[in-house]
């Protein structure tokens, strides 16, 4: 099929990308992969892991077209096989637990207070440590590629403040109004630094967006869902707004089950060119209010280790002709842990494919 321009005049993709990205206990399960700090911080094992996991898929899914770099030592700097948010979340005082078959555990801060240094974030270990990973790879393999996910700004103040944030957006509005923009000016830095080294920043928040060029800022919204559209509106678009404007193509990744509750809001935006559209999203209103946005259609991996193979193509099918045009509409499945079947994954794939084989050829 041809590339075709999206009708915002900015991404470009293939009609329906697929994709999957697998939990830590499906990898350490069958590549026998271990998540331990090593394998995101030594410099060999970022390359020879990620070498490894490749190889994985290869092996089981090659027919697919999975598994490209098996036979590359690509210097990644970040976990680009992975979904998981906790650098940023160190960076800003939490601590990080890491255990060999599960993502990186963030420790929530309970901080007292709303204050945050930007600058000591930057100077501490954890950001030296990236970039310490990022110039023994420059220096063995001349580049580093990849990022690392950083999260969004209420995920992050959520682990600094835990659900106390949500009271302090009624009692000390303007005061949390300044720590949202100190966390937001953390963000801006950290994926200056990545994007200007690597090129990206936001493979290792969806996987699914290495298909669309040129690369989109994915900004992690998971905790939108335990708010109201009126703080969204108040408290986070100004800032989804601001990027929309400055880090195009600007994406949203919303993993709850209502996000069309947020379709007038988004529709707001200056620009929203990409949603992660979490399983429970009403299709059909999200096209309604965002009708050149990319939806990006969230299959659930617990509902899929539970359902057939015909119920996982049926859910598909159904989700995409409620998207509408397949140039905007993309489908993934992230984090599938090690209950998932190989033909559930295919099933996935399978259904991709076909559903681009109908369409109309050029012209």
């Amino acid at each position: 099929m041809p590339i075709k321009e999206s009708p915002a005049r900015v991404l470009q993709n293939d009609p329906l990308p697929v994709e999957v990205v697998f939990h830590p206990s499906w990898w350490h399960k069958h590549g026998g992969i271990a998540f331990d700090r090593d394998f995101f911080y030594d410099p060999r094992r970022r390359v020879e892991d990620e070498r490894k996991m490749e190889r994985v898929l290869y092996e089981r899914f090659g027919e697919l077209g999975l598994g490209e770099d098996r036979d590359r030592d690509v210097p990644v700097i970040g976990p680009v096989h992975n979904a998981a948010g906790y650098l940023l979340s160190e960076m800003l005082g939490c601590r990080v637990e890491y255990k060999e078959d599960a993502p990186p555990q963030v420790i929530p801060a309970h901080r007292l207070d709303l204050e945050l240094d930007v600058e000591a974030a930057f100077a501490d270990e954890p950001f030296r440590r990236l970039t310490s990973l990022a110039e023994a790879l420059k220096q063995s393999h001349g580049r580093v590629v990849g990022d690392v996910n950083w999260g969004g700004i209420l995920n992050l103040a959520l682990d600094l403040r835990g659900q106390a944030i949500f009271l302090d957006m009624l009692d000390c509005p303007e005061d949390v109004r300044v720590f949202f923009g100190r966390i937001a000016g953390v963000i801006d830095r950290f994926t200056a630094y990545v994007e200007g080294e690597t090129g990206t920043t936001s493979v290792s928040v969806n996987r699914a967006v290495r298909h669309l060029r040129p690369p989109v800022f994915l900004h992690s919204e998971c905790a939108l869902t335990m708010i109201s559209t009126e703080h969204y509106e108040s408290f986070l678009r100004p800032y989804d707004a601001a990027w929309s404007e400055r880090r195009r193509p600007f994406g949203i990744h919303y993993c709850g089950s209502d996000p069309h509750r947020f379709a007038e809001a988004f529709a707001g935006l200056p620009h929203l060119d990409f949603l992660d559209v979490g399983w429970g999203g009403d299709l059909a209103v999200l096209r309604g209010k965002l009708p050149k946005t990319f939806l990006n259609i969230r299959m659930s991996p617990v509902e899929i280790a539970n359902q057939s193979v015909e119920e996982v193509r049926q859910a598909i099918e159904t989700r995409v002709a409620a998207s509408g045009d397949p140039y905007l509409t993309g489908v993934c499945c992230v984090n599938m842990d090690d209950r998932v079947t190989d033909d559930r994954v295919r099933a996935i794939f399978e259904t991709a494919f076909w559903l681009r084989r109908k369409l109309p050829g050029p012209g």
